[in-house]
């Protein structure tokens, strides 16, 4: 069965999907941690030993399998972005291999998610399951990205120095979130209550966390101060602009949560800002060339 033909314009827009997604399942793996619920289904792939779906009446259990169902959806998401590149027109490889990542990364979370259930949550584990997630985002919103244009070298749209700077900060964020998950770890909301934490000092890691936000928060000011001395063009300027403001908030509900005693709530609308964060610094970092936009390929009949 031949695959139907997609424009690049619709082709972008299952790339989309493939981020809306990757950041749905990456909030909803945080609430069944904050729930309690991170070990209701006590075994891998199945719920229970002998038992594949959740059972009734035990609510930390379908909160852990609605997420594993969530799960599901994610790979769907992705195998469109796959079968998408290749019923694209013009098909291009450097898309396939992007689209293809994706199917890597996403069954690696799942067999590192059943690790974790297996190992009883240890911070460790619950780290790098989080970490994966950030890295499959980055792959999704490249891949977005490259989906939008021709896939040429591109025109830079501003100084090196300011390139430079995108690149830090893309680096700067992965270091903030990765210190945001030995706070995590760290810090009481471990998915169960028998669930060991991290042998750190909150307050600590909170100060190093806070630490490299702030450098974060700095050079991404420092970095929209020069696009406003050199002059940038408006979509630089714009994305620059929402990065700094991103971190802001961020950094508003990171600290209210510190002082408020970590709720629930507020940890989620943290680990939500962390990913739209995460996609802004790395927005920002591939905005700053320029690369034509490619149309369909007309097709002749003869």
């Amino acid at each position: 069965m031949r695959l139907p033909r997609l424009s690049p314009r619709a082709y972008q827009r299952i790339t989309l999907l493939a981020i809306v997604a990757q950041v749905f399942i990456t909030v909803t793996g945080a609430a069944v941690r904050l729930t309690g619920s991170g070990l209701g289904c006590s075994d891998w792939p199945t719920c229970e030993q002998g038992r594949v779906v959740a059972p009734m009446g035990d609510l930390h259990a379908w909160i852990e399998f609605g997420n594993r169902l969530v799960t599901g959806l994610v790979s769907i998401s992705v195998i469109l972005a796959v079968l998408g590149a290749f019923a694209r027109v013009p098909r291009r490889t450097d898309l396939c291999w992007w689209a293809s990542g994706l199917v890597g990364g996403v069954l690696a979370n799942a067999v590192l998610g059943g690790i974790t259930v297996k190992t009883h949550l240890t911070p460790q584990m619950v780290m790098a399951h989080f970490l994966l997630s950030v890295l499959l985002i980055w792959n999704a919103v490249v891949l977005h990205h490259r989906a939008s244009h021709d896939g040429s070298a591109g025109l830079p749209l501003v100084a090196s120095r300011v390139r430079t700077l995108g690149h830090v900060l893309v680096g700067l964020g992965a270091v903030a979130l990765f210190t945001g998950t030995v706070v995590t770890g760290t810090g009481p909301h471990g998915g169960d209550e028998s669930v060991e934490r991290l042998p750190y000092e909150i307050t600590q890691v909170a100060r190093v966390h806070s630490v490299a936000a702030w450098a974060f928060l700095v050079v991404a000011v420092w970095a929209l101060s020069e696009l406003r001395r050199r002059g940038a063009p408006a979509g630089v300027d714009l994305r620059a602009k929402l990065l700094v403001g991103a971190i802001v908030v961020q950094g508003g509900i990171g600290y209210l949560q510190y002082f408020t005693g970590v709720p629930p709530a507020l940890v989620v609308l943290h680990v939500l800002g962390s990913t739209l964060v995460w996609i802004a610094a790395v927005e920002f970092a591939l905005s700053m060339v320029a690369r034509p936009v490619e149309a369909p390929v007309r097709q002749t009949v003869g």
